[in-house]
């Protein structure tokens, strides 16, 4: 392993890629930085720039961004109370009551230093599990990889924090989208309603781009300019906790690590969960939980880790499996495809480069966010200030121009437009994107797995279940989506009975 390291590290700090290692790193942080773009939207945006470059090159800018913007979105949500980035909305709550009592350079650090020590742990144990992992994923067969995806959807539809029903009816929609265009093995074409534009299906970046970043404009065009209340400037050499802080936040940045990695490994907009996750559990065992909700640092410094770590569990069953558990996850998968990369298990033995390169690339790019982020501090927060009828147009034009530039066609803008809209009457209405996005991602791979599956057992569908491994996948799948209606039935009816209704 340590040989292998070696030889990334020797990829990532080649000119180039550490050029591009800051760059995305730099992107990540502005991008986490402003509300409605989302690192999602900013590496659709970038994916038509990296044509030019090699695929290995691409990745690790792409890695810069989606860990950057963890780190980006705390330095709003602290000084301005503004989470730039979803995943960042729990720091609000304790980051910005510290910035009022004057305690916004601790927070700042604590936040930097828990997600640098989280992205190292995260990164440590990727590349210790990935590995083998991905050894063991090549003994899987078709009706595994189904059992996965399948698995994975119903996660999902659990995990998200919104009603399951919900939940999976958007991912039915987004596995419907996934049939459009012409059938792989007969040719034929598929729902495309006679418009030869679908003959090709539904490209990805349109309906991500439209379901987050348009949709998020959208919102954001609702609230008006109230522009948001700052607490001031921060010096560089208020930067520093005391120690009393410090001893306060070693424990919650080492929990928030493993559990961040831990929750990274399971589909959803695992960044999200984990930090709320992890606020709930420093809020039980803290022993200062009484501080909670008026500037506990143990609530800046658990999720600020968590959300970091979760972006290194994501990149696990990307890397070993070829199986995308996150919305940004999806686009890097599209990337990889679009360089001619096949993602699975033999990706780590044929192309070794891209492994251990990124994986290296992402240690030097968390050093590179310590070292730079706590001194640009105030420009950051400058950024966040900006009013909104300076943001709105500009990511407007920005997402227009990136989905137009993949293609050069003017019906993935008109999808873009459409998925925007239904992305927009989707969250007025609570139900969640992700699993949509998710869903047109995993279909195509769950229809050649179905069908490979059945060429296997002769059209049998029950040895799908009776196979030892994807029974075992299956079972626990179900288990989890149907454990929790079960045991809040017995539990709603003993509240019943105490009342005496």
């Amino acid at each position: 392993m340590l040989e292998n390291l070696m030889y990334g590290l020797s990829v990532a700090l080649s000119a180039t890629n550490l050029l591009y290692a800051l760059l995305g790193a730099v992107v990540g942080t502005v991008v986490g930085v402003l509300p409605g773009l989302g690192p999602l939207g900013a590496m659709a945006l970038l994916l038509p720039a990296t044509f030019g470059l090699n695929v290995t090159t691409s990745m690790i800018l792409f890695a810069g961004i989606y860990y950057g913007s963890m780190y980006g979105g705390s330095t709003t949500s602290i000084l301005v109370r503004v989470p730039g980035e979803a995943a960042s909305v729990v720091t609000c709550i304790e980051g910005y009551e510290m910035a009022k009592k004057g305690r916004a350079g601790a927070a700042l650090a604590v936040s930097a230093v828990g997600s640098f020590i989280a992205g190292t742990v995260s990164i440590i144990a990727l590349t210790v599990v990935a590995v083998p992992l991905a050894e063991a994923a090549l003994k899987f067969g078709p009706p595994e990889y189904l059992a996965i995806s399948l698995a994975g959807l119903f996660l999902l539809a659990r995990l998200t924090g919104g009603d399951p029903l919900k939940s999976l009816i958007m991912a039915v929609g987004g596995l419907m989208l996934g049939t459009v265009g012409i059938d792989s093995i007969s040719g034929n074409l598929r729902f495309t309603f006679g418009n030869m534009a679908l003959a090709d299906g539904i490209d990805f970046l349109p309906v991500a781009m439209g379901l987050f970043g348009i949709a998020e404009i959208l919102s954001l065009l609702l609230e008006g300019d109230n522009g948001p209340e700052a607490v001031g400037a921060v010096r560089f050499r208020d930067l520093w906790p005391n120690l009393q802080e410090w001893k306060r936040s070693v424990g919650p940045m080492l929990r928030g690590s493993v559990l961040g990695f831990l929750v990274g490994l399971i589909p959803g907009p695992s960044p999200v969960i984990s930090t709320m996750a992890s606020y709930e559990l420093e809020k039980r065992i803290s022993r200062g939980r009484n501080e909670f909700g008026r500037g506990a640092i143990e609530g800046v410094a658990g999720p600020e880790a968590a959300n970091n770590a979760a972006v290194g569990g994501a990149y696990v069953p990307l890397l070993a499996l070829g199986l995308p558990f996150t919305p940004a996850s999806a686009v890097i998968l599209a990337a990889m495809i679009i360089h001619g990369v096949s993602p699975g298990p033999l990706l780590i033995k044929t192309r070794p480069e891209l492994f251990w390169g990124v994986v290296a690339s992402m240690y030097i790019g968390n050093l590179m966010l310590l070292v730079f982020n706590l001194p640009l501090v105030g420009i950051f927060a400058a950024i966040a200030r900006l009013p909104k009828r300076v943001l709105i147009p500009a990511v407007l034009i920005l997402s227009v121009v990136g989905v137009y530039s993949v293609n050069y066609s003017t019906f993935d803008v008109i999808l873009l437009g459409i998925f925007g809209v239904i992305g927009f009457i989707a969250k007025m209405f609570n139900f969640e994107v992700t699993p949509m996005v998710l869903g047109l991602v995993l279909g195509p791979i769950m229809e050649g797995a179905l069908r490979e599956s059945l060429m296997i057992t002769h059209g049998s569908i029950i040895q799908l279940v009776t196979r030892p491994l994807s029974g075992i996948i299956l079972a626990l799948a179900a288990l989890v989506l149907v454990l929790p209606a079960i045991v809040r039935r017995p539990r709603q009816e003993v509240i019943i009975a105490e009342d005496g209704k």
